[in-house]
């Protein structure tokens, strides 16, 4: 079997368990997956694609400039130039994007101190954190309409060859060296961004019990 297909297949597993997530509204977000270094070319999810299907037309293979490799009908997601920042600034071999209810939500919390800090959380390991209260901090980035600038602007924050980025009221974007760790980085930013939400949610209830039996 070709890289290609091999890649293909890899993917394709992937977008099926983010699909089985229903992390895919609205034909949002986006998967990309490397092929190889020299000259730069990766596979990316068309655009426009419902990707809680699976067809024969979910991706097209495209070069560092996020153009396509070869005569093809489809398009790669408005955002391939987020994938393209990623894979010039480090070693990863797969970067996926997803658009969830609490990653928005979290992004617009903290979106004004531009991070949000996990601290002796259990799934910070996914990021090889591994002494004891180890800190993990996620950037949150504007969402910048412009594509180029948000490239750009998340490029900033690739600093090593695993990682992750939120940007403001759109999704995050996380990276790893191959597809099970960048999943494995995908699945504990969620974790982490649904337990923030329900320790918010649950220290307001108890502060409101609090208050009531003190009247």
């Amino acid at each position: 079997m070709s890289v290609v297909l091999t890649r293909v297949h890899e993917l394709a597993e992937i977008k099926e368990e983010l699909a089985a997530r229903d992390w895919f509204m609205g034909t949002s977000g986006n998967l990309a997956i490397k092929v190889q270094d020299s000259p730069l070319q990766f596979l990316v999810t068309a655009s426009g694609k419902d990707k809680r299907k699976k067809t024969k037309e979910d991706f097209l293979l495209v070069d560092g400039e996020g153009n396509p490799v070869g005569a093809t009908q489809l398009k790669p997601s408005a955002e391939t130039l987020l994938h393209c920042e990623i894979y010039k600034r480090s070693k990863a071999g797969c970067s996926l994007h997803v658009h969830t209810v609490a990653n928005n939500v979290i992004s617009e919390l903290y979106g004004d101190a531009g991070k949000i800090v996990f601290q002796g959380q259990e799934l910070i390991k996914a990021f090889d954190r591994w002494e004891e209260d180890a800190e993990l901090q996620i950037p949150i980035i504007y969402n910048y309409a412009h594509i180029p600038t948000l490239a750009s602007t998340l490029g900033d924050f690739v600093k090593e060859d695993k990682g992750a980025v939120l940007i403001r009221n759109h999704g995050i974007t996380v990276w790893g060296k191959d597809g099970f760790e960048a999943k494995k980085i995908l699945e504990a930013c969620e974790f982490l961004f649904q337990y923030q939400l329900a320790l918010i949610q649950a220290k307001a209830g108890l502060l409101a019990s609090t208050g009531a039996l003190n009247n």
